[in-house]
């Protein structure tokens, strides 16, 4: 199996470090699930577009979401692009606990800041079921392709593709995955509907 690091810290650590830091720290997130609206299209002959074409209410598969980080200039287009479930171990040493199956989810992510961006996706990565049961990532590589970085550092326009994986019971129903920056502490959190 592949060992990645992982950084997690207890809400009073991580109050605690805000507290000694310099920069902004997380006093109120906000969830966001409403996708950026796609650019209008122009056929040929025809007039463009006056006004772009609207959003859908709720984001889903496919969809984007823009992001703030804490720091200023720190942004991100995220988008949930393919979710495989259940999900096979890349190789015969990677598989579930008993009773539980990967459900593994591909983000694609687009530096759109003015500055760097450097984490660890899958630290800011959660799954919930229809009953409210949020799961965090799991270590492992699925068969469906190659997973995110454990450190992913993107200069301003720069993309990272890249499968994050998560380990649920098997009689849930996957139903939202979260996606925020900073490892999960900025602000701002995206959502999208899986089903």
């Amino acid at each position: 199996m592949n060992r990645r690091p992982r950084i997690r810290l207890s809400a009073a650590t991580a109050t605690a470090a805000c507290a000694l830091s310099l920069t902004a720290c997380n006093t109120g997130s906000t969830v966001t699930d409403k996708p950026k609206a796609a650019p209008a299209s122009k056929s040929s002959g025809e007039k463009p577009a006056a006004k772009k074409s609207k959003a859908p209410d709720v984001a889903k598969v496919g969809d984007t979401i823009a992001l703030k980080g804490t720091d200023d200039g720190s942004k991100l287009d995220v988008t949930v692009v393919k979710v495989v479930d259940p999900a096979k171990g890349a190789d015969e040493f990677t598989t579930p606990g008993s009773g539980k199956r990967f459900v593994g989810i591909q983000f694609r992510l687009v530096n759109t800041g003015s500055v760097a961006y450097n984490d660890s996706p899958s630290n800011g990565a959660q799954i919930s079921d229809a009953d409210g049961q949020q799961f965090q990532t799991t270590f492992g590589d699925i068969s469906a392709g190659p997973s995110m970085a454990s450190e992913v550092k993107l200069k301003p326009g720069a993309k990272a593709l890249g499968w994050i994986v998560f380990e649920v019971p098997k009689a849930s129903k996957v139903s939202v995955v979260q996606f925020g920056m900073d490892s999960g502490f900025a602000q701002q959190t995206g959502e999208w509907k899986l089903s």
